[in-house]
């Protein structure tokens, strides 16, 4: 089959109707998330992913999908109009952008804001389809070491993104690894690390620390930060159409951001929030005027809305073709096809090829969906800002709560919830980012397949990770990317780019 036959086949899966209203329930559900500063795509398919056992995998990861992009667009409305990022990658955007809303620019901030969104989205769309069934002709020559080098790499990498020190995000992946480990071996069928509790038998359950450490624990830190918060004040949009020059200052930027979030997303740990702050830098670097960036200049709103949702739509491709998630999200969707039964890796085109497909062809129908939700109801989104927390985060709570109950019937897994709740708040306190232990736990068990098979297949000599090309130049380069980042010259820009972030 050609792309073209494949493309037919995705387009007759994502236009059912079934998939239609779930693509369209994704996208509404991520530009409401995207707006609501403090509850992001990751902390919301993380309470959402209980439901999906209740629904056809393609359905599940076409909604899924649909928040994790959804949220890039919604993250801009607020961050140009208010100054509050609702997504952490739109905190670029709110640099220029709201200083554009504040010289009664806001209209044409939002539009280009939009413009640029939808072109990446499309764009790195085609990217997924054009090199994802490449990637997998690939990945099927791998050997088990040469996984398990790739998957090293990708746990290292993910420490570029993490907040805080390199030894704690080390600390957060072991702490992963641990947490994935437990269960029943999966050679000898003996019982592990189960501390004597037979409901642990088949592992922990990633509904319950994806929920706990990523959804009830944000819950507790937003509870702490709103009461510091004072009400917003929000800018007028006035008209969305912008002048033809500031259409002719965007459209390079836009063009250079959505090729390097496309790039972006598909490394390990990239992604949305990387290819914002790194398409801005390099806009201000090839700008004439260098000062005009943070005082309103269009090409500051064009390029990371460009670069962060490109780098989103890309960040699916080692997920679908190699089963490796390049950041958290990834992390929760690869969950979601476990849940499904499904095993992520290079079978999912062939043994689901109307899975893989489906996915593809309706990222074209969110992209459009999003176009039309965001700038016709821009005045609904902001208003929604007026909500108060106290209203939400109950029901938030009992949202978790009865999706996490009803995956296994299980009370066991809501004590889960809790103690990785508190968990996750601990770990915040103690300035720990979540994301890598959650990589750490959803690939702890594909690591630990491909070592012992690796193992096995060279009689228990280690070299053969350094013998085979691939994966000695994989390791390599996770070497070198942990070297790199303990320079201080690496740390410091590290520490200024989250708490620019933050």
């Amino acid at each position: 089959m050609d792309i073209f036959s494949h493309l037919l086949l995705g387009a007759e899966v994502a236009f059912t109707p079934i998939n239609i209203f779930y693509c369209f329930l994704g996208a509404l559900l991520g530009t409401l998330v995207g707006v609501l500063p403090g509850l992001g795509p990751t902390a919301t398919i993380a309470m959402l992913l209980p439901l999906t056992f209740s629904i056809e995998p393609s359905s599940a990861l076409i909604m899924l999908a649909g928040i994790y992009y959804g949220a890039q667009y919604g993250g801009s409305t607020t961050a140009i109009l208010v100054n509050l990022p609702g997504e952490a990658s739109a905190a670029v955007t709110a640099i220029d952008g709201y200083r554009m809303a504040q010289q009664g620019r806001a209209g044409p901030a939002l539009a280009i804001a939009a413009i640029g969104s939808f072109f990446a989205g499309s764009i790195a769309t085609l990217l997924v389809a054009l090199f994802g069934p490449i990637l997998i002709l690939i990945a099927q020559q791998f050997s088990p070491a040469e996984y398990f080098s790739l998957i090293v790499l990708g746990l290292i990498s993910s420490i570029a993104l993490a907040h805080g020190s390199v030894l704690k995000a080390l600390a957060m992946i072991f702490m992963g690894l641990g947490f994935g480990l437990v269960g029943t071996d999966l050679y000898t069928g003996e019982s592990r690390f189960n501390w004597g509790f037979i409901e642990l038998a088949d592992g922990i359950s990633i509904v319950a620390i994806a929920v706990g450490v990523f959804g009830i624990a944000e819950v507790f830190r937003n509870l702490e930060r709103k009461g510091n918060q004072g009400e917003a004040k929000v800018a007028k949009v006035g008209s969305l159409m912008p002048t033809r020059a500031e259409l002719r200052a965007s459209a390079g930027p836009i063009a250079r951001g959505t090729a390097i979030g496309s790039l972006l997303g598909v490394l390990p740990g990239g992604g949305a929030l990387l290819s914002s702050f790194a398409s801005y830098a390099i806009e201000k670097k090839l700008a004439r005027n260098p000062g005009r960036f943070g005082n309103g200049a269009i090409e500051g709103v064009a390029a990371p809305e460009s670069a962060n949702n490109a780098g989103a739509q890309t960040s699916f491709i080692p997920m679908l073709t190699l089963g490796i998630p390049s950041n958290a999200v990834m992390a929760l969707m690869i969950g979601a096809m476990i849940i499904q039964g499904i095993v992520p890796g290079p079978k999912v085109m062939t043994d689901f090829p109307e899975l893989f497909w489906g996915i593809i062809v309706s990222m074209w129908v969110g992209n459009a969906m999003l176009v039309i939700l965001n700038l016709p109801l821009v005045g609904l989104w902001v208003r929604l800002l007026s909500i108060p927390y106290a209203i939400l985060f109950p029901a938030i709570i009992a949202f978790s709560v009865i999706g996490t109950y009803t995956v296994n019937n299980a009370t066991f897994d809501l004590l889960l919830v809790v103690g990785f709740a508190l968990l996750g708040y601990i770990l915040v306190k103690l300035e720990c980012e979540p994301a890598p232990l959650l990589l750490g736990f959803v690939l702890g068990p594909l690591l630990e397949e491909h070592l012992r098979r690796s193992m096995i297949l060279s009689r228990g000599d280690p070299m053969i990770f350094f013998e085979r090309p691939i994966s000695a130049g994989l390791l390599a380069i996770a070497a070198v990317i942990l070297l790199v980042l303990v320079l201080p010259v690496v740390r410091k820009k590290r520490e200024e780019v989250f708490v620019a972030d933050e």
